[in-house]
């Protein structure tokens, strides 16, 4: 049995229309439930291809074959 603190935690993977001015993406998203929300906090995903949330450790991926204009 595995320890749930332990467990890697699958990267969201977002398209380069889901990104924000910048290439930017928020955390919490829209599809989190409401007990994990923590202040809102935009995350660079457009300069290496993914981003890490300080608060909650989400992963944001850029999906595979997506390009961000002007970056």
């Amino acid at each position: 049995m595995s320890n749930p603190s332990t467990t890697k935690q699958s990267a969201v993977e977002v398209g380069a229309a889901d990104l924000q001015g910048h290439g930017v993406v928020f955390c919490p998203n829209p599809k989190m439930p409401l007990w994990s929300n923590h202040p809102r906090v935009y995350i660079d995903v457009a300069h290496s291809g993914e981003g890490k949330c300080p608060y909650c450790g989400t992963t944001y991926k850029l999906k595979a074959g997506e390009h961000v204009h002007g970056h």
